[in-house]
């Protein structure tokens, strides 16, 4: 118990901001707005545990059930749904992960939806708008990709071999 606590503790330190500590909370313990820690308003840096979190940003290890970013996430996020309204750089790891902005890293989900951005979607159901990478799934679409799609049902709007294929399909620049 004791090492675990240090361990934790060592991340949190060098997730701590260094420039300014009233900016960003290095804890955010939330059952749901308001009814947590930190002001939704503020950003997170360090961990965050909630049944139902929403702040400005997050940067860390985001864990619980609903996760709910108003500006970007970094980090691994780990539940059942993730919602980020700006970007994503990391893993989204939930039942339902969503990003609007781009996404740099993983979706790993039964739903993931992405703006755009490069990585790997794998789940059920996969949707970006402009993305670069994998995307497997039971069907994946995309309006636009650089990649390569690996599932029972491909879509690729524009410029894939067709617009819909069985279980692959691709477009490379």
């Amino acid at each position: 118990m004791r090492t675990t606590l240090t361990t934790l503790a060592l991340v949190l330190t060098v997730l701590m901001p260094t420039d300014s500590l009233a900016a960003q909370a290095p804890v955010q313990i939330s059952v749901f707005p308001p009814l947590q820690l930190v002001d939704e308003s503020e950003a997170v840096r360090g961990l965050r545990l909630s049944i139902y979190g929403r702040n400005a940003n997050m940067t860390g290890l985001d864990f619980g059930f609903i996760h709910h970013t108003t500006g970007s996430f970094e980090g691994l996020q780990l539940g059942l749904v993730g919602f980020t309204e700006g970007s994503t750089r990391g893993v989204q790891w939930s039942a339902v992960n969503l990003t609007k902005g781009s996404l740099e890293g993983a979706q790993l989900g039964f739903v993931n939806s992405a703006g755009g951005g490069e990585g790997l979607q794998w789940g059920g159901f996969n949707h970006a708008q402009n993305f670069r990478g994998l995307q497997i799934a039971l069907v994946n679409y995309a309006e636009t990709l650089n990649g390569i799609q690996l599932g029972l049902i491909n879509i690729i709007r524009e410029g894939g071999v067709l617009p819909v294929m069985p279980f692959i399909n691709w477009s490379l620049d």
